[in-house]
């Protein structure tokens, strides 16, 4: 996995292997899964490149991604996680509030988390986000450790797919909650 030297680019490499992994789910007729711009204001351009230089954001962005897993609606967000601590703070209040607003829907919301110097991933139930979530918002932890994760929903790349998250999401369906 590659490390960026720029905050603007981190998780650009595991945004990377999703979209490929999406890719190959659509060619299998899995999943239909899409990435989701952030929406941006460009105030300066480059001329000579016609390259942004300068831009702010419209808005808050709400998750990564969006779609729907054999008529299931799936949203979900990916982050990278350098050590074995992860901050609460790299989740915004508002995606919260939108996964729970999707899931009310019908729909099924997570994140992905790639544990780099693991080189695993992670399938973050929005059930378990939701109990560090109010943990925080109790006076406790404003993280969580790896070692508080079930590891039924830790995983690796494995058969030519860099993220295969299918199988912990049919994990998460049968646990109905």
């Amino acid at each position: 996995m590659p490390t960026w030297n720029s905050r603007g680019l981190r998780g650009s490499g595991l945004e990377e292997f999703i979209n490929r992994t999406n890719e190959k789910y659509l060619e299998h007729g899995l999943a239909l899964i899409q990435k989701i711009p952030t929406p941006i204001t460009p105030v300066a351009i480059d001329k000579q490149t016609h390259r942004i230089t300068l831009a702010y954001f419209d808005q808050k962005s709400t998750v990564d991604y969006i779609g729907a897993v054999q008529g299931i609606p799936v949203c979900f967000d990916a982050k990278e996680c350098h050590t074995d601590t992860f901050p609460l703070q790299n989740i915004h209040e508002h995606q919260v509030v939108f996964m729970e607003n999707f899931k009310r829907q019908g729909g099924v919301a997570f994140f992905l988390l790639y544990y780099t110097a693991r080189e695993e991933f992670y399938y973050l139930r929005l059930a378990q986000l939701l109990s560090f979530w109010q943990r925080m918002l109790d006076g406790g932890r404003k993280s969580f450790r790896y070692k508080e994760l079930d590891q039924d929903f830790i995983f690796k790349s494995t058969g030519g797919v860099l993220v295969p998250y299918l199988d912990a999401l049919q994990k998460d369906l049968l646990l109905k909650d």
